[in-house]
């Protein structure tokens, strides 16, 4: 199904790309296709992106992702409309992120508690080829 979107920017005549390719200045209505539930179609990439190009200096790139549901991962819904603020500065760590919000923490130093109860990634122990967990 094709839905239509109309996207639009804090000040008229800004560069519009979607996925890397350049389709028009705002305000301008973009036909997308997606599911019939109104969430985007699997087209073969993980994110649909939409991306404002500044007109003048002191503004930004802004950005607005959207999951597409490839391989199983999560997809969102349609919109019926978006708004580019182009005096908005970016996130502090990527476009999902929150403003001051921390890096992803990923794992941590493993934990051993008493005589070779471990938490945390195998480690290879000793000289018999075995893995512990």
């Amino acid at each position: 199904m094709a839905y239509e979107v109309l996207v639009e920017s804090s000040e008229p005549g800004v560069k519009i790309q979607v996925n890397g390719e350049v389709v028009g200045n705002t305000p301008l209505t973009l036909k997308i296709f997606g599911d019939p539930d109104g969430t985007f179609h699997d087209f073969g990439d993980y994110y649909y992106t939409i991306q404002a190009l500044p007109v003048r200096t002191n503004q930004f790139v802004q950005t607005a992702s959207f999951r597409t549901g490839h391989l199983m991962s999560g997809e969102d819904r349609i919109p019926r409309r978006v708004y580019f603020d182009m005096n908005q500065p970016p996130p502090a760590y990527g476009p999902n992120a929150g403003y001051g919000a921390p890096p992803p923490v990923y794992g941590g130093p493993p934990v051993v508690v008493g005589p070779r109860i471990y938490f945390g990634p195998p480690v290879y122990w000793g000289h018999r080829r075995r893995y512990y967990y």
